[in-house]
This record gives structure tokens, sequence and C-alpha cells, in this order.
């Protein structure tokens, strides 16, 4: 127990020295480098930090976050990172910012991930060198490299874990392996819905490869239902949200979907220039490495010759790979048509293309049993330590992406303590108010609700309600009357003017604003930002531009 305990905390200090190279910068300044270019980056900083504010205070109203005001449930619109935010919750209690909870969250799961894929190769060959090289492959490819602002991304632990017990249960039905893949089953989805659907399955690949074993598949199939049932209150209101008719239409799926040429595109800076013209989108990147091909070679026969009869753990890897490659083709294929017509939890899947990650899997594993081929044909005392450092540094270049694209971050603008102080009930508008189709521009305003918690007309997140969509329209045109008119007809208390977010027509707002009656000035900064609060009209507004 001592030295597997040992064995462990090696590998997590290894594992984690990677998640630092991968996310570098970030573990330079935590604090103050951020990933808000990207507004999934900011949506996530919000999301963490709401379910840290809401669950000790409102439990119980937990997805009626304050986004996208008035509509209630708005948290269901994204998934529901309920474990990363968890984790480091005491970041937020303490007083810590959205983008330092942020950044630990993303380097903590990169890092347990690396870790999970690391246990499963270990216990499968017994070989630590064999299980870093897979946790390197798993954790740090060019899918989960390139979504660095996907937190939910970097959480896929769940996956190898769920593998790992799920496979002991199949071989031996023993209660604590039921338990141990109950509880990943309800992490996963407390997680994220998307890696609940690809642990699916994987669950599903070992049920049909033990079909004949109906007492290994029964179990198996218990300790899903009763994962799934501890997850149901987290579950609940995304099934509700489903059955009131949200679905991702297949045209929607298509746009997301991968590409068989896709699986030899990175962005690596290895191979950026060599397979640029591979892939047709952003989350069409799966390349593994050349090195990561001839191991995974290699395993893939050293599982088919030593697997017991019948070769259970080749099959079902295969039978994952195949499944998962064919299912991120999207609707291109009539696999996951006929899947989407049968299958309730495709309909909320927008990016068909996730699922390629378990083709990843699938080869990070087979690599670290092929690395253990390696290792035993040479003296181990002298192969473990060079080679595995070649290995891991020839994975890490052929996945490597330069350095993380971050840019500074200080604090949320104080002037928002203005609106957290607001006497009674408060309603905030924030401006430029952006239309449907630039939403995702409001995820600045999102990351500053942490500082205030109010409800929030805007909002950024994996869907755009209907209300907003029609509110965005007249509210685009503020400091025009329609937006003064669809202010007060919203019940908006207090408006937050970005100037700097006007460009050149910046001063022209702000002399507008200090002309209409319905504005008081209640605070400044530098930044550009003005606070007004909202005064009953004393009369009517023309319908253009003050």
């Amino acid at each position: 127990m001592r030295l597997a305990s040992t064995r462990g905390l090696a590998a997590a200090a290894v594992l984690v020295g990677l998640t630092v190279l991968h996310t570098w910068p970030l573990a330079r300044s935590p604090a103050h480098l951020s990933l808000n270019g990207n507004a999934d980056a900011q949506l996530n900083e919000w999301i963490i930090s709401w379910i840290a504010h809401a669950l000790p205070t409102r439990p119980h109203s937990l997805f009626d976050a304050n986004i996208f005001a008035p509509e209630r449930q708005t948290l269901v619109y994204s998934e529901p990172l309920i474990v990363p935010a968890l984790l480091v919750a005491p970041v937020r209690w303490l007083g810590g910012s959205p983008v330092l909870a942020f950044n630990l969250a993303l380097m903590a799961g990169l890092s347990a991930t690396a870790w999970s894929a690391w246990f499963l190769v270990w216990r499968w060959t017994d070989s630590w060198p064999a299980g870093i090289v897979a946790g390197a492959l798993i954790a740090f490819n060019v899918h989960l490299l390139t979504r660095l602002p996907h937190l939910q991304a970097a959480h896929a632990w769940g996956l190898p874990l769920g593998l790992y017990f799920a496979d002991r249960l199949v071989d031996r039905i023993r209660l604590r392996h039921a338990v141990a893949l109950s509880v990943i089953v309800a992490a996963t989805a407390a997680t994220s819905l998307y890696w609940l659907v690809l642990l699916i399955l994987v669950l599903l690949s070992i049920a049909a490869v033990h079909a004949r074993r109906w007492r290994a598949v029964s179990a198996l199939a218990g300790a899903t239902a009763a994962g799934l049932v501890i997850a149901l209150p987290v579950l609940a209101p995304y099934i509700r949200f489903a059955a009131a008719g949200a679905a991702r239409p297949l045209e929607v799926v298509a746009q997301l979907s991968a590409s068989s040429s896709g699986y030899l595109a990175s962005t690596s800076v290895v191979w950026r220039s060599i397979t640029n013209s591979m892939s047709h989108s952003a989350v069409d990147l799966f390349f593994p490495g050349v090195t990561a091909l001839l191991l995974a070679t290699a395993g893939a026969i050293s599982l088919a010759r030593t697997s017991s009869e019948p070769p259970r753990r080749v099959w079902y890897l295969g039978l994952i790979a195949l499944s998962a490659y064919l299912l991120s083709l999207g609707p291109s294929t009539v696999v996951y048509r006929a899947a989407y017509a049968v299958l309730l939890p495709l309909h909320g899947i927008r990016a068909a293309a996730r699922f390629g990650y378990l083709v990843l899997l699938v080869v990070g594993i087979a690599a670290g049993v092929g690395f253990n081929v390696i290792e035993r044909r040479w003296r181990p005392g002298r192969f473990a330590g060079l080679g595995l450092t070649a290995i891991v540094a020839l994975i890490s270049a052929e996945a490597w992406q330069g350095p993380a694209p971050v840019e500074p971050f200080s604090e949320v603008p104080r002037l928002y303590r203005l609106v957290h102080d607001a006497p009674g009930l408060v309603l905030l508008a924030e401006f430029p108010f952006y239309l449907p189709a630039e939403v995702f521009q409001n995820g600045e305003y999102v990351v500053n609700s942490t500082a205030h918690w109010r409800p929030l007309m805007n909002g950024y997140s994996g869907v755009t309600p209907d209300s907003y969509r029609r509110i965005a329209e007249p509210m685009w045109l503020f400091p025009a009357g329609f937006a003064i008119d669809a202010i007060h007809q919203s019940g908006v208390t207090h408006v937050m003017v970005h100037l700097e977010k006007f460009g050149d027509d910046g001063p022209a707002v702000e002399r507008a604003l200090r002309e209409l009656p319905d504005f008081q000035l209640l605070g400044s900064d530098a930044r550009g930002h003005r606070l007004y609060r909202v005064v009953a009209p004393t009369a009517r507004h023309p319908s253009e531009v003050p």
C-alpha cells in the first residue's frame, strides 16, 4: 500500500509538471493571467463562481442563475461544472478572483485526467512508466489543448476511471467496484453532460462485448443506473429543459462534426504547417502524433495476444474507438442519424466531433501498453528513466501548442460594488447590448456580475433564450429612443455603459446620456465604465438617436 501511494504521488508530480508545461504561462501568475480572450473562459469563470456563491446560500435554486434575467434556470444552458466548482470554491470564499479559481480548476482538471489515465494503465500493466505515457497522451493532446477555455474538457478524468472500474466489475463482480463506478458516473454527470454521454458509450461498449454474461452486464447496468440516480438533482433541470422542447437540430450538429481527415490534423507547433489543410474547423483536430501511433500499434498487438479468452479488452477498446469515430462524423453517416432518432441524450449534443476524444483515449491506453512491451524487452532499470524521458519529450513536442494565449487580468471593476450595495430590487442591463449573433461579447459582463450577483439582462452561454433575442434588437440601438423605451418596459433599474466599447462614438453616447432625464449617474471609472440608475420617464422620447 505504501509503495502504491508513493508511485501515485510520484506520477502526480510528473503529470502536474506536464500540466504546467502545456498551460504555460498560467502557472507563473494564475491570479493575473487569464484566457479571457475567449468568451468561453469568461462563461466558465462565472459558472464556477456562481456555484460557489449559490450552494451555501440558496442550494434549492442553484440553477436559477443571475444571467439572461428575467429567465429562470439559466444555469441549465451550460455544462453543470459542479465538481470543478466545489474543488476551487474555497478560493472564491477566501476572496480569490474568478480568474484565479478558473486557472486552478483548469490545471487541476488536466492533472486529474492525466493521473486517472496513469492509474488505469499502471493497474493494467503494473508499469509506472507505461502509465505516465498514457497520462501524457490522454490529457495533453491536440483536442484538449485547443480547448483550454472549456473547463469541462479538462475534467475528463471520469472516462479512464469509469473504464477501469467497469472492466474490474465485469471481470469480477464486487460491491466496491460497483460503488466506485456509481460514484464516477455521478461525478461525471455533475461535471459535464458531454463526458457523461461519452462515458455511457464506453460502458455500452463493454456491455456489448460481455453480452452473454448476463450477471456481469446486470451489475454494470445497475452501477450505472445508481450513479444516474445519485446525480438526479443535477440532471433533473436538464431533463425538464429537454422535455420543454430544447434540442440541437441535425443541421447545427453537422457544422460541428469531425471529418476523416481531421484525424490527421493538429495545431501543434510541430505539425500545424504540415497538417493545416486536413481540418475543416477548430473542432476537427485529432491527430495524436507519430510517436503515439507507433506505440499504440505495439500495444494493440500486445493486448490482442495477452488478454484473456476471449480478448475482451482489445475487443471493447476497438468497439469504443470505432463507434466514437463514426459518431464524431455526425449526420454525414447513417450511424449518427439512426442514433439521434432513438437516443434522446444526443438531442442535447451540439458538437458531435467531441466523440473523437474517445479515439484519442483508446490510442493513449494502447500506447501505454505498447511502451510496456518495449520496456519488458529491455532491462527495466536501464530503460525506464532514459526511455520514458525520451518518449514523453516526443509526445509533448508533438502536442505542444506553444504558450497559452493569455491576457492580463487585475480585478473586476470596483464600480460594480455599487450594484451590489444598491437597495431594493435590482435589474441591471449593460451596454452595448449585443445582438444574438454576437452574444459572446457579453462574456465580460457575465464575469463582472460575480462582483454583485444581481439579476443581469445580458448573458452568454450555450443557449440564447428567445427573450434575449426579442429584447436585443431595440437595446442594440442604445441610446436611441427605442432602447430607452425598452429599458423602461423591461423594468431595468440600473444601466452600466462601457464607453470604450462604443469606439469613436463613446463621447457622443456620454453626452446623450447627460441630456436624458431617465438616467442618474452613480459612478464612473477610468476604464470608461459609467453606472446609472434608471429613473421614471418624465416625457416620451422620440424614436431616433438624440
